[in-house]
């Protein structure tokens, strides 16, 4: 199956594709704040991810993050993931 063919690639790879697959879209328009939109990008998939497979427990996300719990609370309200 095609998802497991795409398992064997590093992430990476898809980065830089859809890093190509941009500047090509540009159209030779300057690229702007480019870190920034691929961090806001990547980052919040990243943490729905990371919380679905910790069943919502933010000690166990934030140890397999590699992040102290409280950058994990900050970031996740930041993209507004915060269970109320």
């Amino acid at each position: 199956p095609e998802f497991v063919e795409r398992r064997k690639q590093p992430l990476s790879n898809a980065v830089r594709v859809a890093m190509d697959l941009y500047f090509q879209d540009l159209d030779d328009g300057p690229p702007a704040d480019l870190y920034h939109m691929v961090i806001r990008e990547v980052e919040r998939p990243l943490l729905e991810a990371v919380m679905r497979h910790a069943q919502g427990n933010q000690s166990h996300a934030a140890k397999i993050l590699g992040i102290n719990r409280a950058t994990l609370r900050k970031k996740l309200a930041e993209h507004q993931l915060m269970k109320t």
